[in-house]
């Protein structure tokens, strides 16, 4: 008797003009979104290998070690073809010297503003937001439109128990809601070889892992539909029960979490972070040059009382020793400039931190939310993103002006400018420079971070097992 329920309940669904559009409005959305995903990466790695091209020849160009400087760029990932993420919000490259901090810069959104107004369309959107629509629409009238039709009582005259009449109407409905992703899915997965895009064996296992958090997702909002069918007398009143619930929890709750938690947990603004650098930034220079002053003074004395050419002798002999103290004294203060600059940022990311954690506590409320955070951990486009790569650069910050500092010693450059005395034309100030080409060969290169298959699997665990509990107890109410 369940396989005849089965049976009649698929029939029904692929006979009604709710499974065309659906199976419609599917194809189109989710080639579109895979289309215009795959033009949007291709445009990026182009962007990507220019860049990198373009810094390589400023590196060989440059003149002296003082004015080397590096660029860490992003390197794009092929699962943003279907999971965007915040990878668009976030910039693609930061500077890399010795007196600026790592900042990503230049995001696309930046570039182009008119992508900020409409977003994005991945596939992860269209689930989230489109398709958890249709979900509902597949269910909403299950059980109280069997009683409006009067099949109900005919149903139930048969040996049949509620729970095998349940789980007939949920297994149609979910064979019948994935039969009309299937084909647009392969479509998707055929354009992905259509344009060679470089999938790797773990991207393949990464989208097949999406491919089964939005079914479990989708899963949710069936269950759900059931349930309110099963305890509303009439379609209308299932149908606006579900609406509100489906507006509460994909656009409500999610966006009233982040506004609660900022004024739960208040954190300081860029333009703070920025005031008490620069602060601090000012007020070590203004101490540095009026050490520098002093010590030039000092040394001006030394030679006060001695003849011209006693005096050329005594600062030819001491230069190198006078040069070496004040670039050391400078480097010191670059130095102490960018460890207060780091511990700003470090306090600015835990608080915030903070604040992200109690949002998305609150969010989870929502299984959209779950949806959204699982997805955009597999593809490694979630919010940590920013993170760690910020992480990475200042490694290869480190790495980098170490390098640099090193190369500069080898070949008795010093940092800043260099100063001659003498008493017919006065001060003489030169930006010291090499003759010929740097060897860079040995210079480090920045790297791109990697993606562990095994973190990201362990960090989607809690919202997929929070999209199955939700299922699971819509479905046993």
């Amino acid at each position: 008797m369940l396989k005849v329920l089965i049976e009649k309940e698929i029939k029904h669904l692929i006979q009604s003009p709710k499974f065309v559009a659906t199976f419609l409005v599917c194809t189109f959305l989710i080639i579109l979104s895979v289309f215009v995903g795959i033009m949007d990466y291709k445009a990026a790695v182009k962007q990507y290998s220019a860049a990198n091209q373009l810094n390589q020849q400023k590196m060989e160009g440059a003149s002296s070690w003082t004015s080397m400087s590096s660029m860490a760029l992003r390197q794009p990932d092929p699962m943003q073809i279907f999971i965007t993420g915040v990878q668009n919000d976030i910039g693609r490259f930061s500077s890399i010297n010795r007196f600026d901090q790592v900042k990503l810069t230049n995001s696309i959104y930046a570039d182009d503003p008119i992508f900020a107004v409409f977003r994005f369309m991945d596939m992860a959107f269209i689930f989230q937001m489109i398709l958890s629509l249709f979900a509902i629409l597949f269910t909403y009238d299950a059980v109280n439109g069997e009683r409006e039709g009067g099949t109900l009582k005919l149903i139930f005259s048969n040996a049949i128990s509620r729970v095998r009449f349940i789980l007939s109407k949920f297994i149609g409905a979910w064979i019948g809601l994935l039969v009309s992703l299937s084909i647009p899915v392969l479509l998707s997965i055929f354009l992905v070889f259509a344009f060679s895009i470089p999938f790797t064996g773990e991207h393949w296992v990464k989208l097949a892992m999406f491919m089964g958090i939005a079914i479990l997702y989708l899963t949710v909002f069936m269950t759900m539909g059931l349930f309110i069918s099963a305890i509303t007398r009439n379609t209308s009143t299932s149908f606006l029960v579900l609406l509100i619930i489906w507006v509460s929890t994909t656009l409500i709750i999610p966006r009233g979490s982040l506004l609660l938690a900022g004024k739960m947990i208040p954190v300081p603004t860029v333009a703070e972070i920025e005031g008490q650098l620069d602060k601090f930034s000012k007020d070590r220079w203004i101490q540095h040059e009026k050490k520098l002053t002093e010590r030039w003074r000092n040394r001006s004395a030394e030679m006060g009382g001695m003849a011209d050419e006693d005096r050329e002798v005594y600062r030819d002999e001491h230069m190198w020793q006078w040069m070496e103290e004040d670039d050391n004294a400078r480097n010191q203060i670059q130095k102490d400039i960018t460890g207060f600059s780091r511990k700003l940022h470090e306090e600015l990311r835990n608080k915030k931190m903070e604040q992200e954690n109690y949002a998305l506590s609150i969010s989870r409320m929502a299984p959209s939310s779950s949806f959204q955070l699982a997805s955009m951990k597999l593809a490694g486009t979630d919010i940590g993103l920013k993170n760690r790569n910020l992480d990475v650069m200042n490694i290869y910050r480190d790495s980098f002006v170490n390098y640099i500092e090193k190369k500069q010693k080898e070949s008795g450059q010093h940092g800043g400018i260099q100063i001659s005395i003498s008493s017919d034309g006065g001060f003489n100030v030169n930006t010291p420079r090499m003759k010929g080409k740097l060897d860079i060969f040995g210079i480090p290169k920045f790297k791109s971070i990697k993606q562990n298959l095994s973190n990201d699997f362990n960090s989607i665990l809690f919202d997929t097992g929070l999209l199955l509990f939700i299922s699971t107890i819509f479905f046993m109410l």
